[in-house]
């Protein structure tokens, strides 16, 4: 089999190595795009049935691709996302090169070796657009609990239909913990939450998706060299928000009144017994607060900018409501829970990665997207270059950044 050279290959056929390839296109860079399933293979793999965008359709633009439908305001399915970026993949002639998988990456005298399910590619430059969420993030304590109760992940989870009848454990508050939580107690079984560090936002605020606020206002616009705390800023929990038809706020009160019972951290299981923080209060606190703050930042700007008068007037929201009843311990053999669903969060995947640029985390070692080793790159990782870095709007001005350093690296080689 004979060995290809290019001067660029892009890992991954998501809406990240799209737009790799527009800017790779635009500077007349040639470059492969290597996808081990299908384009857009996560979305169509990875997630669960009723999933929705959570960016609002106005905000879902992708380079050379704006949206022109009728419904700005609405959330695309998991379907449309598909069709989305398998479009902009097939009028933008992208070279990708599906079910294609690689399983090493290592430097080479002039640049890297990609090693593949279809032989090896010899390349200056590689951009890993893989993304962030390429395996479930599951704590220890999976190993205690008792094999009587089934456990997945939202890898493994596509509706509520596949789970056992009875109780469901919902472990992480964070976007996708509310929204499977909700799904579930309105397919009739009783699902308790287990809370920890989470983001509050409604929904909608002062007439406005609170997304708007977040575009208009510039905060998504945050540089990564100007946050204070960058490491904990790229491990902040999404934000709980679901997309739907309603523009309904998701948040715990919302879970309360639809009979999800709330309580703590998850922290241990002993003797069969799960055993639950009882910090509760303190965390709902400090996500009221925090969610106080940024909607303050929001009517700051609309004062500044003299949109004041062009919006409804400040909206107050009630704090986050204890349980009359705090749960502290729950016992995982008696039966009332069957199933046991870990929405905590997700984590890269570099194990084909051949390159010394992964932490003892599992984290890329990169600065901006730089990755610490002269001719690799990354895109779409949580806070790469932005605060909105990781969503799909969010990957125009990184992608074009990074490539332009790319482009650079390529001219100084030559």
């Amino acid at each position: 089999m004979t060995t290809e050279r290019t001067s660029a290959v892009v890992i991954g056929a998501g809406h990240a190595g799209l737009a790799a390839s527009h800017f790779l296109s635009q500077r007349s860079i040639d470059h492969l795009v290597l996808e081990r399933g299908e384009v857009a293979n996560s979305w169509r793999r990875e997630r669960w049935d009723s999933l929705r965008l959570l960016t609002p359709n106005r905000l879902t633009n992708l380079p050379g691709h704006r949206y022109d439908g009728s419904d700005p305001d609405g959330y695309l399915t998991m379907g449309e996302v598909v069709e989305l970026i398998e479009r902009v993949a097939a009028s933008s002639s992208v070279p990708v090169r599906t079910g294609t998988d690689v399983t090493r990456v290592r430097r080479t005298d002039d640049g890297y070796a990609v090693t593949t399910s279809q032989g090896e590619v010899r390349s200056r430059t590689v951009v890993i657009a893989t993304g962030a969420c390429n395996r479930p993030t599951v704590p220890g304590l999976r190993s205690a609990v008792p094999a009587s109760v089934e456990q997945r992940t939202p890898f493994t989870y596509r509706s509520p239909d596949e789970l056992a009848d009875g109780g469901v454990l919902v472990v992480g508050a964070s976007a996708t913990g509310v929204q499977l939580a909700a799904e579930i107690q309105r397919s009739g079984r009783p699902v308790t939450l287990s809370v920890g560090e989470h983001v509050r936002l409604p929904r909608t605020y002062r007439g406005h998706d609170v997304l708007w606020w977040m575009d208009a206002a510039g905060v998504w616009d945050q540089r990564y060299d100007e946050i204070d705390d960058l490491t904990r800023a790229r491990r902040l929990p999404s934000p709980q928000l679901v997309g739907t038809p309603e523009r309904v706020t998701l948040d715990l009160n919302a879970l309360r009144g639809l009979g999800v019972e709330l309580v703590g951290r998850w922290a241990n299981v002993r003797d069969g017994q799960a055993q639950f923080s009882g910090g509760l209060r303190n965390t709902f606190s400090l996500a009221d607060l925090k969610m106080r703050r940024l909607l303050g930042t929001f009517d700051d700007w609309a004062r500044t900018h003299g949109h004041d008068g062009a919006v409804d007037s400040p909206e107050t929201f009630a704090p986050t409501e204890m349980p009359t009843s705090n749960r502290l311990q729950l016992d995982l053999h008696a039966g009332e829970i069957r199933s046991v669903v870990w929405a905590t969060g997700y984590r890269p995947d570099y194990s084909w990665l051949d390159v010394p640029v992964v932490d003892e985390k599992g984290q890329l070692r990169h600065d901006g997207g730089v990755v610490d080793s002269p001719g690799l790159y990354a895109l779409g990782l949580p806070v790469l270059r932005r605060r909105k870095s990781t969503f799909i709007h969010g990957i125009e001005d990184d992608a074009r950044e990074v490539i332009d350093h790319l482009a650079q690296h390529l001219a100084v080689r030559r």
